[in-house]
């Protein structure tokens, strides 16, 4: 029998906001689009990683992978070559949500 999923302690999902929602949680979006290094550092320290890694694929993946959010390494890789910084953008509004909702 193939192993066809990792088992996690969190229900399949998707990301809690879409990538384009920028009325969502505006203070994040500007903050993106003003001081895009300094979200980008934000969003590594919440995973607890080199400010570097902020903008990478491997955040992403690595968020997705976490918490269980359906996508795929593919997508990471398209969404992060055409739209960087509402990437980030929509990581540091699901990072804030789980915070709020206590499973961060």
């Amino acid at each position: 029998m193939a192993v066809t999923s990792q088992p996690s302690q969190y229900a399949p999902s998707d990301f809690q906001t879409g990538l384009c929602d920028v009325c969502d949680d505006c203070g994040t979006c500007l903050f993106g689009l003003w001081c895009f290094p300094c979200l980008c550092c934000s969003v590594a320290s919440d995973m607890d990683e080199c400010c570097m890694c902020g903008t990478t694929m491997a955040i992403r993946s690595v968020y997705r992978t976490r918490y269980n959010i359906q996508g795929s390494l593919c997508n990471d890789c398209l969404v992060n070559s055409f739209c960087l910084t509402c990437s980030v953008c929509q990581l540091k509004r699901d990072i804030n949500r789980r915070k709020e909702q206590g499973i961060f």
